[in-house]
């Protein structure tokens, strides 16, 4: 089961978020067969959105990150909402390249580094807010970093990782996220800087067997951290035949008349692989 735990220092001046994601990417991977090096950059792209969907207010509020350099993996896509459940994929979940310099799966080499991080807050709006920024490395960490600096104002201090075992199953996945609050002191930001600058990876934190509420404590040791919240986020798809069907409604009607063509329209889901089949007869129904 997922962990997730985010907490405020008690003077106020910072946050922090740190999550288990391990069974939450374990299912990614199993729904869509990925090679190591994208199971590594979707569950990256996983533990952000999940990040980004605990800040939501309403309950039927959703965040989308969709990351695309021009590398082979093509875009990944991560959704999560104010539950923190996520779901994702990759329009190539089979790319496979060497390790890189430091010997590390090439999420950036998948990724590509030409690109963009785009990221889409559906709020109940007539328009969802969107913000994108440039890709700094295409390693996902640092270019959520980026997209809160330059897109929110936010300073914030972002880690993410993704271990694969030798059967190619997910041993750990998950982050932390620091972010500083108005107002804080310069001394808030000394601080932090000391604090992150011998820390362990997230990932081997995680391996050996901190909760993500020690993850938070041994990140940021120098401050007094109160809990605001836990949860435990899964990889949830939201599919269902009613949504797919109001999808098809929204065609045009050429569209639907060119598929009444066909005996059968087999629809799939991006986020499930699930199928859905219409017959003839159902789509000439939604032609009006």
């Amino acid at each position: 089961m997922g962990k997730l735990v985010r907490c405020i220092a008690s003077d106020g001046s910072l946050s922090i978020m740190a999550a288990d994601l391990t069974d939450a990417v374990e299912e990614a991977r199993l729904i869509h067969d990925t090679s190591p090096v994208i199971t590594a950059g979707l569950g990256r792209l996983l533990t952000a959105a999940c990040f980004m969907g605990t800040m939501l207010k309403a309950s039927d509020d959703s965040v989308t990150l969709r990351i695309n350099g021009g590398g082979p993996s093509g875009s990944i896509i991560a959704v999560s909402g104010s539950s923190g459940n996520v779901r994702g994929y990759a329009a190539n979940p089979w790319v496979d390249l060497p390790l890189n310099k430091k010997g590390k799966l090439d999420v950036s080499g998948a990724v590509g580094k030409e690109g963009s991080l785009t990221v889409m807050k559906d709020l109940g709006l007539k328009e969802p807010y969107i913000g994108s920024v440039s890709l700094v490395s295409g390693e996902i960490a640092e270019d959520v970093t980026s997209y809160f600096a330059v897109s929110e104002q936010t300073p914030t201090v972002c880690a993410l990782g993704v271990l694969i075992s030798t059967d190619l199953s997910v041993k750990a996945a998950g982050g932390f996220l620091v972010q500083l609050l108005p107002f804080a002191p310069e001394s808030t930001i000394e601080a932090v800087e000391r604090c992150i600058n011998d820390i362990p990876p997230v990932t081997a934190m995680l391996d050996s067997g901190l909760t993500p509420e020690e993850i938070c404590r041994k990140v940021l040791k120098e401050f007094d951290l109160e809990v605001l919240l836990e949860s435990e986020p899964r990889y949830v798809c939201d599919c269902s035949l009613e949504r797919v069907m109001r999808t098809l409604k929204s065609l045009s009607q050429e569209e639907l008349a060119s598929m009444s063509e066909d005996e059968r329209t087999e629809v799939i889901c991006h986020f499930c692989n699930k199928r859905y089949i219409f017959t003839q007869e159902e789509i000439k129904i939604l032609i009006s």
